[in-house]
């Protein structure tokens, strides 16, 4: 088995930054109404600017490929391109095709030579499994090294005439023309960006991140789905996939949103990322008192308290001051978040040679979770 090395880190974030002000002129007005939801929100996430790869009118500048490729060019010089890549491995909760799979079109666009490919999907969990499939194969000795990458583009699937067949349809029905809560809660949250990691079997310049162990945990065998998209929740929990509905419900039910169910998210995430945490910590041998850099992707500012109170519950605490995060400048960016987080890390002047960095990484698509522990070199 090889030691492995995040050596490079890069990111793209489309466009200028959006701020809260400005969302709907971005995004539109559902029925030509603002928002009730909106400020109640952002209030509670505590985002204070975001990323869009959309312009003013709603219409695509890039696609998701197009962003996971310019994140990758960021890693690249004079001593490693393109055709150094062995192997692509991209996560994405917002692929732009059913198929080919993300990681194929995201190695179409560097145009470099054959390597090997791997798309992992899901939720925030789609970018931490990318990077676990790359450090396996460098840890293996499969390839000496591997680019992993998490990357969205979730503002096309909310602008506002995406529902607008969904009004049509509710006020065809005489009911109340409002976009349910579950659907306008994450218009709110979401952005675009990507964020790419080089990991190879030996350290390279003046700063590398050694992976230590790498740990991920679902609970889907207990909970429900919490976050989905491309369906509806049954009342048994279970979700009516997209192909079971006739073409004309695709539109009127908004079937392709990305929804979540609020309650469920409130009642869980917390308390299953604290045990899951102590899981991975104890089966590693690692206190938390260990940890100098604790990156916690929070999908809003409204969790961190209670994240860390359930932490401590559990006797894995750490410290306020040891926390890093940057959900207030550039948003909830899925799976790209946690590289995002350490993208700018690594590029501070906060870490010293010797420093332990813990990633821990949740999502609500049915309750999984991913920790990631590094030593600076």
């Amino acid at each position: 088995m090889f030691d492995v090395y995040i050596t490079r880190s890069g990111k793209f974030l489309p466009n200028n930054p959006i701020a809260n002000e400005e969302m709907e002129s971005y995004l539109g007005l559902i029925d030509n109404k603002a928002s009730k939801a909106r400020r109640i929100i952002l209030r509670n996430n505590g985002i204070t600017s975001r990323y869009y790869a959309i312009d003013n009118q709603g219409v695509p500048t890039h696609s998701n490929a197009d962003l996971t490729q310019k994140a990758i060019e960021t890693l690249f010089d004079t001593d490693f391109d393109a055709q150094n890549i062995e192997l692509l491995s991209c996560g994405t909760s917002t692929p732009d095709h059913l198929l080919p799979s993300h990681a194929a079109m995201v190695h179409g666009l560097l145009q470099n030579k054959p390597v090997e490919l791997n798309s992992s999907s899901g939720v925030c969990n789609a970018g931490m499994i990318a990077l676990k499939f790359a450090y396996m194969s460098v840890k293996s000795g499969n390839t000496a090294n591997a680019i992993a990458t998490g990357s969205e583009r979730v503002s096309t699937w909310m602008l506002a005439d995406r529902f607008e067949n969904e009004i049509v349809n509710l006020k065809a029905l005489e009911e109340q023309p409002i976009i349910a809560f579950k659907k306008d809660f994450l218009r709110w949250m979401l952005s675009d960006g990507a964020g790419a990691f080089l990991l190879e079997n030996k350290p390279r310049g003046e700063r590398s991140l050694k992976v230590e162990w790498m740990e991920s945990y679902s609970y889907a065998h207990e909970l429900e789905a919490c976050m989905y998209a491309g369906g509806d929740k049954r009342e048994d929990g279970s979700i009516k996939p997209w192909s079971d509905y006739a073409t004309n419900e695709w539109l009127e039910q908004s079937v392709f949103s990305i929804k979540q169910d609020v309650k469920l998210l409130d009642a869980q995430i917390l308390i299953k990322g604290a045990e899951s945490m102590k899981k991975a910590l104890e089966k590693n041998n690692v206190s938390s008192t260990e940890i100098d850099h604790f990156l916690p992707h929070v999908s809003s500012h409204y969790f961190v308290k209670g994240l860390a109170e359930e932490l401590e519950k559990v006797g894995v605490g750490v410290p306020m001051e040891n926390w890093f995060m940057n959900l207030h400048k550039v948003g909830n960016v899925g799976s790209a978040s946690i590289y995002l987080m350490l993208e700018e890390l690594m590029h501070s002047d906060r870490l010293k040679k010797g420093d332990k960095i813990l990633l821990s990484v949740p999502e609500s698509g049915r309750f999984s979770y991913s920790y990631a522990y590094l030593t600076v070199c």
